[in-house]
Protein backbone atom coordinates (compact mmCIF):
# COMPACT_ATOMS: atom_id res chain seq x y z
CA UNK A 1 0.00 0.00 0.00
CA UNK A 2 0.65 4.10 -0.04
CA UNK A 3 3.29 4.57 2.29
CA UNK A 4 1.63 8.00 3.17
CA UNK A 5 -1.34 6.36 3.09
CA UNK A 6 -0.37 3.96 5.80
CA UNK A 7 1.67 6.51 7.76
CA UNK A 8 -1.71 8.48 8.03
CA UNK A 9 -3.46 5.33 9.28
CA UNK A 10 -0.89 4.49 11.71
CA UNK A 11 -1.31 8.33 13.03
CA UNK A 12 -5.21 8.07 13.36
CA UNK A 13 -4.99 4.77 14.77
CA UNK A 14 -2.37 5.99 17.95
CA UNK A 15 -4.13 9.30 18.20
CA UNK A 16 -7.50 7.45 18.82
CA UNK A 17 -6.29 5.30 20.96
CA UNK A 18 -4.20 7.86 23.11
CA UNK A 19 -7.65 10.31 23.50
CA UNK A 20 -9.61 6.94 24.75
CA UNK A 21 -7.09 6.17 26.99
CA UNK A 22 -7.01 9.40 28.80
CA UNK A 23 -10.64 10.10 28.62
CA UNK A 24 -11.40 6.59 30.30
CA UNK A 25 -9.26 7.34 33.82
CA UNK A 26 -6.90 9.01 35.49
CA UNK A 27 -3.42 9.67 34.27
CA UNK A 28 -0.56 7.53 36.01
CA UNK A 29 3.18 8.46 35.97
CA UNK A 30 4.35 5.75 33.25
CA UNK A 31 1.82 7.56 31.00
CA UNK A 32 2.70 11.22 31.69
CA UNK A 33 6.09 10.56 31.59
CA UNK A 34 5.89 9.07 28.20
CA UNK A 35 3.85 12.06 27.17
CA UNK A 36 6.32 14.44 28.40
CA UNK A 37 9.28 12.63 26.88
CA UNK A 38 7.91 12.92 23.45
CA UNK A 39 8.28 16.14 21.91
CA UNK A 40 5.51 15.16 19.33
CA UNK A 41 3.08 14.02 21.66
CA UNK A 42 3.88 16.69 23.98
CA UNK A 43 2.84 19.41 20.81
CA UNK A 44 0.04 18.40 21.35
CA UNK A 45 -0.25 19.33 24.67
CA UNK A 46 0.98 23.36 24.30
CA UNK A 47 -0.27 24.65 27.17
CA UNK A 48 0.48 21.85 29.77
CA UNK A 49 4.28 22.14 28.64
CA UNK A 50 4.60 25.31 30.15
CA UNK A 51 2.53 25.35 32.75
CA UNK A 52 4.36 26.68 36.12
CA UNK A 53 3.45 23.83 38.35
CA UNK A 54 5.11 21.43 35.97
CA UNK A 55 8.48 23.24 37.90
CA UNK A 56 6.61 23.71 41.26
CA UNK A 57 6.32 19.77 41.79
CA UNK A 58 7.33 16.47 40.73
CA UNK A 59 4.90 14.01 38.47
CA UNK A 60 3.72 12.25 41.21
CA UNK A 61 2.76 15.18 43.56
CA UNK A 62 1.20 16.91 39.65
CA UNK A 63 -1.05 13.96 39.48
CA UNK A 64 -2.34 13.49 42.80
CA UNK A 65 -3.10 17.05 44.22
CA UNK A 66 -4.25 18.82 40.78
CA UNK A 67 -4.32 16.21 37.58
CA UNK A 68 -6.62 13.63 38.80
CA UNK A 69 -8.77 15.80 41.38
CA UNK A 70 -9.23 17.78 37.44
CA UNK A 71 -10.23 14.14 36.12
CA UNK A 72 -12.52 13.18 38.43
CA UNK A 73 -14.90 16.73 38.42
CA UNK A 74 -14.43 16.68 34.49
CA UNK A 75 -15.47 12.80 33.77
CA UNK A 76 -16.64 11.80 37.36
CA UNK A 77 -18.59 14.55 39.29
CA UNK A 78 -20.31 17.59 37.10
CA UNK A 79 -19.80 16.79 33.69
CA UNK A 80 -21.39 13.90 31.88
CA UNK A 81 -19.16 12.16 29.15
CA UNK A 82 -21.84 10.14 27.91
CA UNK A 83 -23.79 10.59 24.84
CA UNK A 84 -27.48 9.51 25.54
CA UNK A 85 -27.40 12.41 28.25
CA UNK A 86 -26.55 15.45 25.14
CA UNK A 87 -29.11 13.30 22.69
CA UNK A 88 -32.07 12.74 24.55
CA UNK A 89 -34.51 15.76 25.23
CA UNK A 90 -35.02 14.58 28.70
CA UNK A 91 -31.24 14.61 29.53
CA UNK A 92 -31.60 11.13 31.06
CA UNK A 93 -28.95 8.72 30.52
CA UNK A 94 -29.06 4.99 28.71
CA UNK A 95 -27.93 2.72 30.18
CA UNK A 96 -29.64 -0.71 29.23
CA UNK A 97 -30.06 -2.65 26.18
CA UNK A 98 -31.84 -0.09 24.28
CA UNK A 99 -29.14 2.45 24.11
CA UNK A 100 -28.30 2.65 20.44
CA UNK A 101 -24.75 2.82 20.81
CA UNK A 102 -24.92 -0.34 22.53
CA UNK A 103 -27.06 -1.93 19.90
CA UNK A 104 -23.95 -1.26 16.93
CA UNK A 105 -21.10 -2.55 19.18
CA UNK A 106 -23.07 -5.88 19.69
CA UNK A 107 -24.08 -6.11 16.06
CA UNK A 108 -20.77 -5.68 15.31
CA UNK A 109 -19.27 -7.69 18.62
CA UNK A 110 -17.05 -5.05 20.04
CA UNK A 111 -17.22 -6.10 23.70
CA UNK A 112 -17.24 -3.20 26.25
CA UNK A 113 -16.73 -5.01 30.01
CA UNK A 114 -18.42 -1.61 31.61
CA UNK A 115 -17.17 -2.55 35.13
CA UNK A 116 -13.94 -2.97 34.73
CA UNK A 117 -13.72 0.53 32.17
CA UNK A 118 -15.60 2.34 35.43
CA UNK A 119 -18.39 3.48 33.36
CA UNK A 120 -21.81 3.54 33.17
CA UNK A 121 -23.09 3.22 29.42
CA UNK A 122 -21.51 2.24 26.16
CA UNK A 123 -22.11 5.48 25.09
CA UNK A 124 -19.06 6.99 27.49
CA UNK A 125 -17.07 9.63 25.08
CA UNK A 126 -14.16 7.29 25.39
CA UNK A 127 -15.98 4.15 24.70
CA UNK A 128 -17.01 5.18 21.46
CA UNK A 129 -13.51 6.54 20.27
CA UNK A 130 -11.75 3.17 21.28
CA UNK A 131 -14.47 1.90 18.70
CA UNK A 132 -12.99 4.02 15.91
CA UNK A 133 -9.55 2.90 16.94
CA UNK A 134 -10.93 -0.68 16.52
CA UNK A 135 -12.19 0.18 13.40
CA UNK A 136 -9.32 1.97 12.27
CA UNK A 137 -7.07 -0.95 12.57
CA UNK A 138 -9.40 -2.87 10.99
CA UNK A 139 -9.16 -0.71 8.15
CA UNK A 140 -5.02 -0.42 7.91
CA UNK A 141 -5.36 -4.65 8.09
CA UNK A 142 -7.63 -4.43 5.20
CA UNK A 143 -5.32 -1.99 3.51
CA UNK A 144 -1.92 -3.86 3.77
CA UNK A 145 -3.58 -7.03 2.77
CA UNK A 146 -4.67 -5.43 -0.59
CA UNK A 147 -8.68 -5.51 0.29
CA UNK A 148 -9.70 -2.40 -0.92
CA UNK A 149 -13.70 -3.10 -0.33
CA UNK A 150 -13.48 -4.11 3.14
CA UNK A 151 -11.51 -0.81 3.62
CA UNK A 152 -13.76 1.13 1.84
CA UNK A 153 -16.94 -0.96 3.87
CA UNK A 154 -14.54 0.35 7.19
CA UNK A 155 -14.24 3.52 6.46
CA UNK A 156 -18.12 4.34 5.42
CA UNK A 157 -18.66 2.35 8.76
CA UNK A 158 -16.51 4.97 10.40
CA UNK A 159 -17.71 8.22 8.62
CA UNK A 160 -21.24 6.91 9.53
CA UNK A 161 -20.49 6.35 13.18
CA UNK A 162 -18.93 9.98 13.63
CA UNK A 163 -21.67 11.71 11.68
CA UNK A 164 -24.71 10.13 13.16
CA UNK A 165 -23.12 9.74 17.02
CA UNK A 166 -19.61 11.45 17.58
CA UNK A 167 -19.74 14.58 15.74
CA UNK A 168 -23.42 14.95 17.17
CA UNK A 169 -22.33 15.80 21.12
CA UNK A 170 -18.46 15.33 22.04
CA UNK A 171 -17.44 18.40 20.70
CA UNK A 172 -19.97 19.77 22.96
CA UNK A 173 -18.81 18.11 25.88
CA UNK A 174 -15.17 18.82 25.50
CA UNK A 175 -16.10 22.69 25.10
CA UNK A 176 -17.39 22.36 28.22
CA UNK A 177 -14.62 20.25 29.69
CA UNK A 178 -12.44 23.02 28.05
CA UNK A 179 -14.51 25.98 29.97
CA UNK A 180 -14.83 23.91 33.58
CA UNK A 181 -10.96 22.60 33.38
CA UNK A 182 -8.83 23.57 36.39
CA UNK A 183 -5.15 22.01 34.88
CA UNK A 184 -3.44 22.92 31.84
CA UNK A 185 -3.16 19.36 31.13
CA UNK A 186 -7.13 18.98 30.25
CA UNK A 187 -7.78 22.36 28.85
CA UNK A 188 -5.12 21.04 25.94
CA UNK A 189 -6.96 17.62 25.76
CA UNK A 190 -9.90 18.62 25.05
CA UNK A 191 -8.84 21.19 22.57
CA UNK A 192 -6.96 18.34 21.03
CA UNK A 193 -9.87 16.05 20.95
CA UNK A 194 -12.37 18.45 19.60
CA UNK A 195 -9.59 19.79 16.75
CA UNK A 196 -9.00 15.63 15.84
CA UNK A 197 -12.27 14.42 15.48
CA UNK A 198 -13.59 17.73 13.60
CA UNK A 199 -10.78 17.37 11.44
CA UNK A 200 -10.82 12.99 10.75
CA UNK A 201 -14.23 13.68 10.33
CA UNK A 202 -13.87 15.71 7.43
CA UNK A 203 -11.23 13.51 6.32
CA UNK A 204 -13.56 10.71 6.14
CA UNK A 205 -16.15 12.72 4.93
CA UNK A 206 -13.47 13.89 2.16
CA UNK A 207 -13.16 10.41 1.32
CA UNK A 208 -16.39 9.43 1.16
CA UNK A 209 -17.18 12.38 -2.13
CA UNK A 210 -14.44 10.58 -3.39
CA UNK A 211 -16.16 7.21 -3.45
CA UNK A 212 -12.89 5.89 -1.36
CA UNK A 213 -10.43 5.68 -4.33
CA UNK A 214 -7.53 4.59 -1.92
CA UNK A 215 -4.30 4.96 -3.95
CA UNK A 216 -2.82 1.49 -3.04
Amino acid sequence: MNNDLKQQQIARINIYALLSRLLMSELDEGLLKSIEKDENMLAFFPTYKDWKRREEFDTKELIEQFLNVDFTNLFLLHLIPYESFYMREDQMMETGGENPVQAIFNAFEFNVALDKARVMAADHIAIELEFMYELCKAELKALEEGNSKIATELAQLQHGFMKDHIVEWAPMYLMNVKSESATAFYYDLADFAIEFILSDFEYLDELDKNEYKYEL
